[in-house]
C-alpha cells in the first residue's frame, strides 16, 4: 500500500481546528496558526513535527523511511517517504503526534479526554 497525498490531506483535516494552506511551493497544514505539516517533494513524502532526540533515533533505526532534510537539522522536523509506511495507522499516528506537538493545550486535552470516552 503506498501512501497518497490525498489520504495525508484527509488524516489532517480530520484533526479538530487544521487549516491547509500552501507556502513554500506546497501544501501546509496549520492548528490554531501552527504549522505542523508540510507535503513537499510532489507529495511523496511528509515533513512533521518531532522532537530532535526522537528524530534522531527515528532515523537512525529505520532510514528507508525518516530522514533529515538538511535545512531542518536544527529543528524539531522529520522527514517521512510515504512508500515506506507500513499501513494507514502508522499515518494517522505520525500526523496526530505532530498535530499534539503544535496545538493548544486545551485542544490536545479535549481530544485526549474524547479518545478516552471512546468505547473499543
Amino acid at each position: 500500500m503506498t501512501v497518497t497525498g490525498d489520504e495525508v490531506r484527509a488524516v489532517a483535516l480530520a484533526l479538530p481546528e487544521v487549516r491547509e494552506g500552501f507556502e513554500w511551493q506546497m501544501p501546509t497544514f496549520r492548528v490554531a496558526g501552527k504549522l505542523f505539516l508540510t507535503l513537499p517533494e510532489g507529495e511523496t513524502s511528509i515533513a512533521v513535527k518531532c522532537p530532535i532526540i526522537d528524530r534522531d533515533e527515528l532515523v537512525a533505526a529505520e532510514p528507508e523511511k525518516f530522514w533529515i532534510a538538511a535545512h531542518e537539522a536544527y529543528n524539531a522536523w522529520v522527514r517521512v517517504r510515504l512508500a515506506a509506511l507500513d499501513d494507514g495507522e502508522e499515518l494517522e499516528a505520525i500526523i496526530e503526534d505532530s498535530w499534539r506537538q503544535a496545538a493548544p493545550r486545551k485542544l490536545v486535552e479535549e481530544r485526549t479526554d474524547g479518545d478516552q470516552n471512546v468505547t473499543r
